[in-house]
Order: structure tokens, then sequence, then C-alpha cells
């Protein structure tokens, strides 16, 4: 009977924490369009500051930014207690989806709009709805690709980091871990989608690139490294769930198995 509640908590689990996962990141992906101003968003004016001789520079960042994070610490919750296998599972059927709902847009996009629907909000300062929706979410094929490829790279690169931290470090340190894997997952994270949607796909410079990716990593550093203490509580809140022993047991079974 212990054996059998046991693999229903741990199945529940994984259910719980892998939605999550790829809800965020099927969310990261469409809201990525939006550009905001982390300057304004706090309440000053842009900065324009220069950066490996790039002029003009602020902190506008994808507004994918904000859940993408999330995406990694979740990474690292499921590679603590499932391991590598059970993250590389999650990933790859996470890009089928990614790839799926793009594909599902692209057929929205080219399905013949209602000729009421397309004037339906003048009123709110939108002239045609149509070419609202296929702006939005008709994201170019370099920008898809660039997006799919960066987030497998840097799941294949967390995980393996984060096991190899483990293996060292044991159950100690959760913040070296998780956090260092994430440093370095997103790092290539950001610069592989800029090189492949903008350096092969929209001809920008590599100084620029470089320049943009270091501006989006800074943001991306400072929130992995506030975002620790919610490891942590999020780590409490399973092991109370799973309890102590059930979760030792998932836990060295997810290092052993990698």
């Amino acid at each position: 009977m212990e054996k059998v509640l046991n693999n229903y908590k741990s199945t529940r689990l994984f259910i719980i924490l892998a939605g999550f996962f790829v809800t965020n990141a099927l969310i990261a992906e469409f809201i990525g369009i939006k550009i905001f101003s982390l300057e304004k968003l706090l309440g000053f004016e842009p900065l324009n500051f220069s950066l490996l001789g790039q002029n003009n520079l602020s902190f506008s960042l994808s507004a994918g930014v904000l859940l993408w994070p999330v995406v990694f610490v979740m990474t690292d919750i499921i590679n603590e207690y499932y391991g590598q296998k059970g993250v590389k599972m999650l990933s790859n059927f996470t890009v089928f989806l990614l790839i799926y709902s793009f594909f599902m847009l692209n057929l929205a996009i080219k399905m013949s709009p209602a000729d009421f629907w397309i004037t339906s909000n003048i009123q709110k300062g939108v002239p045609d709805m149509n070419a609202a929706f296929a702006s939005v979410f008709g994201q170019g094929m370099w920008i898809i690709a660039g997006s799919l490829t960066a987030f497998i790279t840097s799941q294949i690169i967390d995980v393996f980091i984060f096991h190899k931290i483990k293996q060292i470090t044991g159950e100690k340190y959760i913040w070296l871990r998780a956090t260092g894997s994430t440093l370095v997952s997103q790092f290539i994270d950001s610069f592989v989608v800029l090189f492949i949607a903008f350096y092969l796909g929209a001809n920008w410079s590599f100084a620029l690139i470089l320049a943009v990716c270091t501006v989006n990593y800074f943001y991306k550093f400072f929130v992995a490294i506030a975002m620790t203490p919610i490891l942590y509580f999020v780590h409490n809140i399973i092991e109370s769930y799973l309890g102590k022993e059930l979760a030792d047991i998932m836990k060295k079974e997810a290092l052993l198995n990698g």
C-alpha cells in the first residue's frame, strides 16, 4: 500500500511540475514578441548607455524574460527529483508542442477573416484586427528557429551542469547547482536565439549581437540570483508533500539514473 501511495505522489508531482513547465515555456514563447522598457517599468527614463562600441543601448527586453527564468528553475527542480532523463523527455515534448503551436498559429493566420471582425476594434485603436493578429502571432521563421534551438541547447547544458555539480556536492548547496546551471544556460539561451534570429536572419552585426546579449544576460543574471529563495521555498513544499523518506529515494535514483 505504501509503495502504491509513493508512486501516486511521485506521478502526481511530475504531472504538476510538467504542466507548469510546459505552460510557462509556451506563454514565454508567445509573449516574447512584445518588447518592454525595464527602466520605464521601474519609473525612470531609459539609460541610453554604450557597450562594446554600440551606442544608445537600454534595457529594452522581450516580455519572454519574465517567464524563461521560471522555466529554468523548474528544469532544476525536475532534475533534482526525476533526473536528466525526466528533464530531457519533458524538454523534447515541449519543443514538439512549440512546433505544433507555431504550425497551428500559421494555419490560423492564413484563414480568411470575417469582414466584420477586421474592423471590430477600430474604437480601441486597432484598425485591422487581421493584420494585428498576424503581426503578434506570425513570428518569422528565423525567430522560431532561433528560439527552439536556444531552448533545447540551453536545456541540455543546464541539465548537464546541474548533474555534474550534484555529483560533486551531493545533497548540499542546492543554490550552487541550481543557480550555477541556470546562469550558464541562460547565457547560452540569450546568445543562441539572438545569433540565429538576428545575426543570421536580420544581418545584425556581431558586435551588436554581443552587446544586446550582454544587456539581456545582465537582467537574467540578476533574476536568477533573486529567485534563489523561491527555489528553496518550492523545495520545502515538495519535501513536505513527498515526505523525507520518499524525497530522499527519488533524489538518489535521479542522481544514479542520470
